[in-house]
């Protein structure tokens, strides 16, 4: 008799807890705890990069407070005809609205960016009319990856993979210095407009 209620209450408590469980959404917790991190911590400002010029930039100094695009750029790809005039139109229009651009060469993706510092500044700023903020060369990949991209494949990871599979993968900032979005070397820079508006206007 006292196994037989010992049992029974067991039961009743275990189908109590997997009640309970059933009504918790685990993903919703992870992710709040994660955006708590981000907002306290996790910030492009704690970054240095090289310019083209090879003078350090501290990326607190010069985009607190604004939205920036940043994207892995390469000279020769395919997919370079198409975003550099796209991010130029982009640039001109909300430079002044708190928009900033930030390319970094790469020539990890096929040997597509093998030119020099100097070579590849005036690439893209004499062949397309475009004066992004430019970087010097780096690696976005492996043991040598900047750790600025290295932060930025954390905070905003890739499908399947976090590593950056192509020239031209894009990453959106806010005011804040928060990574917000990742989107794809497909994803036309004119196709990211409606966000950009958006985080200028928060």
């Amino acid at each position: 008799m006292f196994s037989h209620t010992l049992l029974s209450n067991h039961f009743q408590i275990f189908s109590l807890l997997r009640s309970s469980f059933k009504n918790i959404n685990f993903n919703q917790i992870s992710c709040a705890s994660t955006n708590t991190g981000k907002m306290a911590t996790n910030t492009i400002y704690n970054f240095v990069a090289k310019d083209i010029d090879e003078k350090d930039v501290k990326m607190g100094d010069v985009y607190k407070g604004r939205v920036v695009l940043i994207v892995n750029v390469a000279s020769e790809c395919g997919f370079t005809k198409t975003n550099y005039p796209q991010m130029k139109v982009l640039l001109e229009k909300y430079k002044d609205k708190g928009l900033s651009i930030a390319c970094f060469p790469c020539n990890q993706f096929n040997n597509q960016e093998p030119g020099t510092n100097q070579e590849i500044k005036k690439f893209i700023n004499e062949k397309f009319n475009f004066f992004p903020d430019l970087y010097a060369k780096i690696d976005v990949n492996g043991k040598n990856a900047h750790p600025l991209w290295e932060f930025l494949k954390n905070e905003q990871h890739g499908t399947l993979i976090d590593a950056i599979k192509w020239n031209f993968t894009k990453f959106l900032v806010n005011k804040q210095g928060i990574p917000v979005s990742r989107h794809a070397p497909t994803d036309e820079p004119e196709k990211l407009e409606p966000e950009i508006k958006k985080l200028l206007e928060e």
